[in-house]
């Protein structure tokens, strides 16, 4: 007798290319386009990005292709699906702690996320109108320092933020998170590739393309090999249940392979494209620096563009760039955890979504004051971290939680998972031995050496 497989209860995506678009969506955020550019910057540029690439391919697209098979073939949120797999393949149900570490992952990171995005929402206004252009580079340091030390402001930011994500989740499947990403990506791309052709009248558009794709392996420490791993693994999406639960949605008809390949590549050339909008613009001024930090985006480029011809107009378009990212990404983080609730304590989606939101809404209050009342400096492994519960989280999200996830995901996909039931979901023919070595070897060992040079094991 055939095996009878789970049908979702929360629908599925109308096609293959509305998972692409919705994945790529949640992989595409204030990582591709906040993060990777200054990191690039700090790492001396082309060597590091093509480390990158190589751990895209070798750590990002098997977990992603593993994830998303363990998503279609449970059919439910995280959790539910962890626990299903584990029983169907005769394993512990300590396994559907996978989920259980994925859903929560989400809601943390979307508590914080939606801060700094909140950080994005308020300099569209700032910068469309005409508050950066108004003051020289200490007033553009002095906007940044009063709006993250103003507890309200955030609040407010981080508030309407939250709704904005919790609109989305609530309409479902189809009429939410499709539709939504429907418009979005393509915007974030249009919004992206304005901003390219704006860098290219820079002057410095081919001093950028040599940064970014002339390898120095001068500069390649082992400190930038390992931050690139890392980035390749988080920058994906992968390990926080998001990949997992959109898996869940997709047709029995799509190629999980095809998909995270092309998910992969365009989350990749998303990366690139910011870099090509950002560096021509910190080029043109030489005070500024490719390597400034997380401040590149926050005070180093508003104060680019307050000296630059059209700054007004195109510094506005990069901030509303950087929220459509992160709206995009934030659907995501929350949907695992709206989507177990519905399975689970019988609520309607709109009820799941506004618990969900609130929820989400109360902890981040605990980042919005990270930055004023409740700041505190602690040691992270030697580095002195000056902003409390935000450094806290991020810490325990991005640097435990998720690539211990990830880890274990491969192992149940490569290690616990019977082969017959791998190869038909994943309908690989040949190519199945390649991401089966991938899986349980190389992927795996590479995320652990990532995790054990974290905490200075190695």
């Amino acid at each position: 007798m055939s095996e009878v497989k789970n049908v979702s209860i929360h629908g599925q995506w109308s096609s293959r290319w509305a998972f692409i678009l919705a994945a790529t969506g949640s992989a595409v955020g204030l990582g591709n386009i906040w993060k990777f550019p200054y990191i690039t910057g700090e790492y001396g540029g082309g060597a590091f990005v093509l480390v990158y690439l190589v751990s895209v391919a070798l750590i990002g697209i098997p977990i992603m292709m593993a994830e998303v098979m363990l998503g279609r073939r449970g059919r439910q949120s995280p959790i539910n699906t962890m626990r299903y797999l584990a029983k169907a393949e005769g394993r512990h149900g300590i396994w559907s702690w996978i989920g259980w570490m994925g859903v929560l992952a989400g809601f943390l990171i979307l508590s914080y996320y939606s801060v700094i995005a909140g950080w994005a929402l308020a300099y569209v206004f700032r910068t469309g109108s005409g508050a950066i252009q108004a003051v020289g580079s200490a007033g553009i340091r002095n906007i940044f320092t009063e709006l993250v030390s103003d507890p309200e402001r955030l609040l407010a930011w981080h508030t309407i933020f939250m709704v904005m994500t919790m609109v989305v989740v609530a309409r479902g499947v189809k009429n939410g998170l499709e539709t939504a990403v429907r418009y979005l990506m393509p915007a974030l791309l249009i919004l992206l590739l304005i901003l390219v052709g704006y860098a290219m009248n820079t002057g410095h558009f081919y001093e950028a393309v040599d940064f970014l794709f002339k390898p120095d392996f001068s500069k390649l420490t082992g400190g930038a090999i390992l931050t690139a791993m890392g980035h390749a693994f988080f920058t994906l999406s992968l390990g926080m249940g998001a990949i997992m639960v959109y898996g869940s949605y997709l047709p029995d008809n799509a190629s999980i392979a095809r998909t995270s390949i092309i998910i992969s590549i365009a989350d990749t050339a998303v990366a690139l494209l910011a870099g090509l909008a950002i560096f021509p613009i910190v080029f043109s001024f030489p005070e500024l620096s490719p390597g400034a930090g997380p401040g590149l985006i926050f005070q180093t480029l508003p104060m680019a563009f307050a000296q630059m011809p059209g700054g007004l107009i195109f510094g506005t378009l990069f901030f509303i760039l950087i929220v459509v990212a992160a709206w995009t990404s934030s659907i995501s983080l929350i949907e695992p955890a709206v989507a177990w609730l519905i399975e689970n304590r019988g609520m309607t989606r709109i009820m799941a979504a506004v618990w969900c939101g609130v929820a989400t809404w109360l902890v981040g209050i605990a980042t919005v004051l990270s930055f004023s009342k409740w700041a505190f400096d602690f040691n992270f492994l030697g580095t002195v971290k000056h902003n409390g519960v935000f450094d806290i989280l991020d810490i325990l999200t991005a640097n435990i939680m998720l690539p211990a996830g990830g880890f274990l995901i491969a192992i149940f996909a490569g290690w616990m998972m019977k082969e017959k039931h791998s190869r038909e979901e994943l309908a690989l023919g040949y190519s199945y031995t390649v991401w089966q070595f991938l899986i349980k070897y190389i992927a795996p060992a590479l995320v652990l050496v990532v995790i054990l040079n974290l905490f200075e094991v190695i």
